[in-house]
Parts: C-alpha cells; sequence; structure tokens
C-alpha cells in the first residue's frame, strides 16, 4: 500500500492562496513566520493529507444530506465512481479556493455528475446544519448547469465520530483550534472506485478537468474509456507523489521504438516485395527478347 504524506506548510500556502495569508478556517498561517503564535506551529503540523491507495471508506457511517434527511455514505454510491472532497462550508479562505477550482474542473469534464460519476462534499465541521448545505448545493449546482447534477452531488453534514471515520480512512488530517475556533486543514479530492475505495488523490489546489476524467476511467477499471482515453492513459501514468498524471517518458521510448521497428520491418518487406517481382518480371521477359 502506498503511503504519502503531503503537509500545508506555511511556504505552500502562501503560494497557493495569497500574499496575504492567514490562519482563519483554510488551515493557512500568517504570511510572516514571525506572525505565527508555538500554538499554531503546533497545531499546523498536525495537518495533512496521508495517501491510503485502496483503502476502503466506511460506507455505513451516518450522515444527513442538504434536505435533513438521515443516511448512510453507502447511498452516495450508485454503481459510479465518486469524487469526495471535505472542506468547511462556512470557510472563506482555502475551502472556497478549493471549491472554486473544483468546481471549474468539473464545468470543463466532458463527463457529466449524475451519469459517468458523483460527486460527494462533505463538511469537517460537526456544527454546520443541513440548511447551510442546502445552501451551498443549490449554488453550486446551479452554476454547473447540467441536468441530472442535483441527483448526483450531494452535500453532507455528519456528527464528529462520523466525519473523523471517513476522514482517518482516506487519511485527511485537520485540526480544531478551539483559541480561534478554526480548523486547520489540507485541500484534496479523493477519487473512490464504486465500491468506496481509494484509487487516486489530487492535492496543492490543482484539480485538472482531464486528469479527473482519466481518474474517473481507471476507477472503473476502463469500463467507460474512449479510444482518447485509452490512448491518454498508454502515454501517461498516476504520479501519487505529485498527485496527477505525468507523461510516461519511457513508455513513450518503447512505443516509438516499437513503431520504428515496425517502420523498418515495413520498408525491409516492400523492398524485397518489389524486387521479387522486379525478378518475376524480368524472367517472364527473358524467352521474348531470345525469340
Amino acid at each position: 500500500m502506498i503511503k504519502k504524506h503531503i503537509r500545508i506548510g506555511l511556504p505552500l500556502l502562501a503560494l497557493i492562496l495569497a500574499p496575504a495569508a492567514s490562519f482563519a478556517q483554510g488551515g493557512a498561517a500568517p504570511a510572516a513566520p514571525g506572525g505565527r503564535t508555538p500554538n499554531q506551529d503546533a497545531v499546523l503540523d498536525r495537518v495533512a493529507l496521508v495517501q491510503r491507495m485502496d483503502a476502503q471508506v466506511p460506507l455505513d457511517t451516518p450522515f444527513r444530506d442538504e434536505t435533513g434527511r438521515t443516511i448512510t455514505l453507502r447511498d452516495c454510491f450508485r454503481g459510479k465512481p465518486v469524487l469526495l472532497n471535505l472542506i468547511q462550508y462556512r470557510c472563506t479562505m482555502l475551502c472556497s479556493e478549493e471549491m472554486k477550482i473544483l468546481a471549474e474542473s468539473l464545468k470543463q469534464m466532458t463527463f457529466d455528475i449524475g451519469k459517468q460519476f458523483d460527486v460527494v462534499t462533505l463538511s469537517i465541521d460537526a456544527r454546520e446544519t443541513p440548511e447551510l448545505a442546502a445552501d451551498y448545493k443549490r449554488g453550486y449546482v446551479r452554476d454547473y448547469g447540467r441536468p441530472g447534477a442535483e441527483q448526483g452531488w450531494h452535500f453532507l453534514t455528519g456528527d464528529k465520530a462520523s466525519i473523523q471515520r471517513v476522514a482517518d480512512a482516506i487519511g485527511y488530517r485537520f485540526v480544531y483550534d478551539p483559541a480561534k475556533d478554526q480548523f486547520a486543514h489540507p485541500d484534496g479530492i479523493t477519487v473512490l472506485t464504486p465500491q468506496g475505495r481509494v484509487a487516486r488523490y489530487f492535492f496543492r489546489l490543482e484539480y485538472p478537468a482531464r486528469e479527473l476524467r482519466l481518474a474517473v476511467v481507471e476507477a472503473t477499471n476502463r469500463r467507460i474509456a474512449s479510444p482518447t482515453d485509452l490512448l491518454a492513459l498508454v502515454c501517461y501514468h498516476y504520479d501519487p507523489v505529485m498527485g496527477r498524471y505525468d507523461i510516461a517518458f519511457m513508455r513513450l521510448v518503447r512505443i516509438g521504438g516499437l513503431f520504428t521497428v515496425l517502420a523498418t520491418a515495413g520498408g525491409i518487406f516492400l523492398f524485397n516485395l518489389r524486387e521479387r517481382r522486379g525478378a518475376r518480371r524480368e524472367a517472364a521477359a527473358a524467352p521474348e527478347s531470345e525469340g
């Protein structure tokens, strides 16, 4: 099992968020290291995304959907891959940026929420209510603008124990800071198989639409792959350290070498074929010349 630790620290967040990033709700520290307190340093040291590839999320965990109805996580799995992200709905910093980038990527994808895959957005704050989740859902589903998304995009809230079970399963480490009444947490999109197993991670606020599509395809064992997807998966491989798909250079070299061998063999075959045909023509013309 591959385990990678991605910690959210000052240099990364300062670059990702803004020059004046703060510790508030998004889990970022002040831009100037000297402005942090020892307590803030201790909190941030416990924030991480620990990759747990192929881990099973607890599908029997109870939550409340945006209507206030009690469901289990299993109810959000309908035989399709699921993109799972954990945020705080009231967060105005890292969470807002994560949702903005994710929403834009979802609109750029040629797959549709509710058709080829579903999305679960889960609050990490047990104090947040289904009413707040419903407000979030209305805004994002309206902005997404594709039919079927209202059935496929779930905005959940739950108690502390339920939230922690799911967070632990995917390696999402977040911390509540009582001194500021805020949460420090990493960003991250986890791609789950239709059976609820971890297939891929995306983080560092980079969720490219094409790579999300490839992750969804792979989560279904390529059952929904188009010829273009299959070609892309030959040329790209998933890098768990970076949380993205990179060009498989050696694979391209091998493919290029194979094409070179085939082209050379084809050229030799055609050359020999022409030689044999030429020899036959000469042999057929020889008796006429002698007469």
